[in-house]
């Protein structure tokens, strides 16, 4: 499958992803997506190209012998790690023809760091578990408590007008940001994977989680890179079915 962004620009840039089961379409790989993510919001054309994991086809094979996706060629040049990845697009793909995506505050990158950690060890164990189940809602009690209370930004000192609850749309502001990009698809992971498998749903008290989610679903950098739930469903049905 290929996809291509319209917009003009002169690199040639092509991502390649984690195909899903069927061998085609986008399949589970929150590292793939934020990449994926990272690109649309720069604005750049581009072109997506899924690999199946179980036949990687011959010219693939050559491109990028031992890797897996996601990777990228940029101008032909090959990049295989998808940190360095997200650091080079923030750095070639610079104002003041691209926006820069950085956050303005260190803490939006923190917030979510363990949220995924805690889940993984969560869905791994038993649904009765209660200390793996404490450990990931006080990662979203961290994360929600972050996302209602304003930013720095959001303060003006000169107004007596008190801000209590943060009305930004996103972790850092009400733009998209590389914070996003990295929390995004490990929080949707963990919203449809959890369910399926552990009757497990955010709570409802996570208002600040739920309009996050809610405000990313209407934008189409996060939902259309989303994987189907099948996918995520089939990613997680041996560590589900084969509990301790």
């Amino acid at each position: 499958m290929a996809l291509r962004q319209s917009s003009e620009i002169e690199p040639l840039i092509e991502l390649f992803i984690k195909a899903g089961h069927d061998g085609e379409n986008v399949g589970n790989c929150p590292f793939c997506q934020r990449l994926f993510m990272v690109l649309w919001l720069k604005g750049v054309k581009f072109t997506v190209t899924t690999v199946d994991m179980r036949k990687k086809p011959a010219e693939l094979k050559d491109l990028a012998p031992g890797t897996n996706p996601p990777f990228l060629l940029y101008n032909g040049m090959l990049q295989t790690d998808f940190i360095k990845i997200e650091e080079f697009l923030e750095q070639t793909l610079a104002p003041p023809r691209y926006p820069h995506l950085s956050p303005l505050n260190k803490e939006s990158f923190d917030v979510g760091a363990d949220i995924f950690a805690k889940f993984s060890a969560y869905i791994k164990n038993s649904p009765n578990n209660a200390f793996h189940e404490k450990n990931l809602l006080r990662e979203f009690k961290r994360l929600d408590d972050y996302l209602i209370s304003p930013l720095p930004q959001e303060i003006d000192h000169n107004s007596r007008q008190n801000i209590v609850i943060s009305k930004r749309k996103f972790i850092d502001g009400n733009h998209l940001t590389l914070a996003d990009c990295n929390l995004l698809p490990r929080l949707h992971v963990i919203k449809i994977a959890a369910k399926k498998y552990c009757n497990f749903d955010i709570p409802a008290q996570f208002v600040g989680v739920w309009q996050y989610l809610q405000n990313a679903s209407e934008r189409e950098e996060f939902s259309q890179t989303c994987p189907a739930d099948i996918e995520i469903e089939k990613a997680y049905f041996s560590v589900a079915n084969n509990r301790k």
